[in-house]
């Protein structure tokens, strides 16, 4: 009879294990390699790729839209846009993004200049972008750079579990925007204006700095925080990024563990 517990006692533990197991699934890395950013890009890509083998996800990465269309796209439950901007997108690349967004095909996380919105390089603006980031404009920022510090306001979200309350960036831009995005979005984290070091005038008040648009069926992360390739020393920063990750790439119909 004891045989017998140990032996129902195994099994179960087996399944919990199985049912525990992340489901391996593939990330599509769109990333700029050139400019001032593209260290941080190194740094990114090195970072990533260690953490897809010790967790049993893949990554593929790209440095232009040339490639994207509604099947290409349809290879990949994550869509990553570390430090890419919203503008100069091929057509056909730019329809197939909003779609994959729109119908929920997948997750999205955006970094830093994936909120350049506006008038660059002779571009129009992407309206479809602008609203998806909660209706912004880009408009100013810190040309020389400023420490400051982030403060965590939904402890709950999965993204932030384990993030601490508040953690420090010692060097970034801090865009600003032509105002807050946070009436069309869920903001789960801000930038402290008066920890800036060293003080300056471009401010905007409310500063939400990490948020996710739950208009769009697609699970959705902007962290703006992606200049730097110091980030990656930063634990919270590290932590942000991993959880964002195995968030944005479960399905939104995915069980209660599954989306933790």
């Amino acid at each position: 009879m004891k045989k017998i517990l140990l032996l129902i006692c195994i099994a179960c533990l087996s399944l919990v294990a199985s049912a525990q197991k992340i489901k391996p699934f593939k990330v599509l890395a769109l990333y700029e390699n050139g400019g001032h950013h593209v260290e941080y890009s190194k740094r990114a890509k090195i970072w990533l790729d260690k953490l897809a083998a010790q967790k049993g996800f893949t990554v593929d990465y790209i440095q232009n839209t040339d490639k994207i269309d509604d099947t290409f796209l349809s290879r990949y439950q994550l869509f990553i846009q570390l430090d890419y901007a919203p503008y100069a997108w091929k057509d056909k690349a730019a329809a197939a993004f909003e779609k994959y967004i729109n119908e929920g095909k997948g997750g999205w996380i955006g970094f830093h200049h994936a909120t350049l919105l506006g008038e660059f390089d002779g571009y129009p603006m992407w309206d479809w972008f602008s609203q998806f980031m909660g209706g912004i404009r880009w408009k100013d920022y810190i040309a020389t750079f400023a420490k400051g510090k982030v403060n965590v306001e939904d402890k709950q979200h999965p993204v932030m579990k384990g993030v601490s309350a508040s953690f420090l960036v010692p060097q970034e831009e801090w865009y600003t925007y032509d105002k807050s995005p946070r009436a069309n979005v869920h903001v789960l984290a801000s930038v402290d204006e008066a920890s800036y070091e060293p003080q300056g005038k471009v401010k905007m008040g409310d500063h939400p700095v990490i948020w996710t648009n739950e208009h769009y069926k697609a699970r959705n992360i902007y962290i703006f925080m992606g200049h730097s390739p110091n980030l990656f020393d930063n634990p919270a920063y590290t932590r942000l990024f991993s959880n964002a990750i195995f968030w944005a790439a479960a399905s939104p119909q995915a069980s209660p563990k599954e989306r933790e």
